[in-house]
């Protein structure tokens, strides 16, 4: 099996952009709606990593982190925010919760897939 990569954002677009990206490298693509559903997801069978937005309804970014960061089997896994939000504050309080890396939208899929591909290898 590929890699399976959770990517959550409550923006159809924006989870659009970031499937035909990862797809295009290879990765299986599972989508989620906001932080809830994409807890619910992950549960459901392990990911190699999650890309999370952090402003969502229902559940933001940083508290899918923790949420995912207090299961065992995504203790270690890369975990990467991928938000409008670029302060200093927000990235720490990311990698206070557990966060492995901070990308900042509009993103370059080059880019990101830069970014997965170290994260994983």
């Amino acid at each position: 099996m590929g890699r399976r990569i959770l990517a959550v954002d409550d923006s159809p677009a924006t989870r659009k952009i970031v499937r035909i990206t990862l797809r295009s490298a290879g990765y299986e693509v599972i989508e989620a709606e906001d932080g809830q559903d994409g807890l619910e997801k992950a549960q459901l069978g392990s990911m190699s990593l999650v890309l999370t937005d952090q402003n969502m309804p229902r559940m933001d970014g940083l508290t899918l982190v923790r949420s995912l960061r207090a299961l065992p089997e995504y203790k270690t896994a890369p975990i990467l925010m991928l938000t409008t939000e670029s302060s200093n504050h927000m990235k720490a309080q990311g990698r206070a919760a557990g966060a492995t890396g901070w990308m900042v939208k509009p993103f370059d899929p080059a880019r990101l897939l830069d970014v997965i591909n170290k994260v994983l290898n």
